[in-house]
């Protein structure tokens, strides 16, 4: 709590002045508001041990079935292929965005106090968005591979070249990374009146709801309305992109083949973030408050579990080449001696 000092001064109509003293207790200034409070955990606390041996469990799968296909393309040269590669970033992606929620989330659950740092929940919400939004980016760079591949078979090796390659990785990582780098920067102008943030974890957009009435969060709006925008845009360009492979792959029984085995992954990874996000982004904003905790936090965190647990499932299982080095590494692990 901040105590500021005002000096009021007042004139009388004979002219005469004086200078009051003004004190007045201020709970509004940023720099008053050191931690965040995580208000989402009342009903999860009720099973903290049930929920913490879940999560858990969770968080191993994902860190092992990534970790596994991030390995095994890494160490099988004739993986080393645009479609696998862009994969190998997409389970990277995955591993960033769960660090910045697991650890956190699982030492809450053993703590007697639910809370974030300032600084910490801004750096939680930046690798909450960041990550979501390479998500969308890098699924998007593998829809444009399988639309070369399939609707321009002999252009693609000219056009997916490595330098080509590079550029997606890098578009589909700095990109998201500046403009969320911009929205952090937004949020640091604004007081707060708050600090109870009704999530499992910080996201931007509750923060910017703490606001105190006065501020002025207009900015902040726009910029978050232009990112939408961006991300609308690569939705579209998506849907473009599998009309084609649609249209292409009903002239032959070899492109049919060939768009369910590569395509239907990529397809069934971008349905499964897309839904995850819209829902979340539809309950943060037009929700109404009365749904049952236990929903709002699923929805909340759904996110960060199904996407990170079906995209390399999903990959590793459909893709032939994939499951067939999976297995071979399976099969010489059993026939090594103990």
């Amino acid at each position: 709590m901040k105590t500021v000092w005002r000096w009021r001064r007042t004139d009388c109509c004979t002219g005469a002045s004086s200078v009051l003293l003004h004190h007045e207790l201020m709970d509004r200034n940023v720099s008053a508001v050191r931690v965040f409070t995580l208000s989402a955990f009342t009903e999860t606390l009720n099973h903290r041990v049930s929920v913490f041996s879940l999560t858990l469990l969770c968080y191993c799968v994902i860190l092992f079935i990534n970790v596994s296909l991030v390995l095994t393309i890494i160490s099988d040269h004739t993986l080393h292929k645009p479609m696998y590669i862009l994969l190998c970033v997409c389970c990277i992606n995955g591993l960033y965005g769960t660090a910045g929620f697991y650890p956190k989330f699982l030492a809450d659950l053993l703590s007697s106090s639910q809370v974030i740092s300032y600084g910490g929940c801004l750096f939680q919400a930046f690798v909450m968005y960041s990550f979501v939004c390479s998500d969308t980016s890098i699924l998007a760079a593998m829809a444009y591979d399988r639309y070369l591949a399939i609707c321009r078979p002999l252009r693609y090796h000219a056009v997916m070249t490595k330098r080509r390659l590079c550029e997606l990785v890098c578009f589909s990582w700095l990109v998201p990374f500046c403009i969320f780098s911009v929205n952090i920067l937004l949020t640091t102008q604004l007081t707060f009146c708050d600090m109870n943030i009704q999530r499992l974890f910080c996201v931007n957009w509750m923060i910017v709801k703490l606001a105190c009435p006065d501020m002025d969060t207009v900015v902040n709006e726009a910029f978050a309305l232009t990112t939408l925008s961006i991300y609308i845009c690569h939705w579209l360009f998506v849907v473009w992109t599998y009309i084609y492979l649609v249209q292409t792959c009903m002239r032959s029984r070899e492109d049919r083949v060939k768009f369910i085995q590569t395509c239907v992954p990529n397809l069934i990874s971008l349905l499964t973030l897309f839904v995850t996000v819209v829902s979340d982004l539809m309950h943060m904003r037009f929700a109404s408050k009365d749904l049952p905790q236990s929903f709002q936090n699923f929805v909340a965190v759904a996110v960060l579990v199904v996407p990170p647990v079906i995209n390399p499932l999903v990959y590793g299982f459909k893709l032939t080449k994939i499951r067939s080095r999976i297995l071979v590494l399976v099969h010489m692990r059993q026939k090594s001696p103990v």
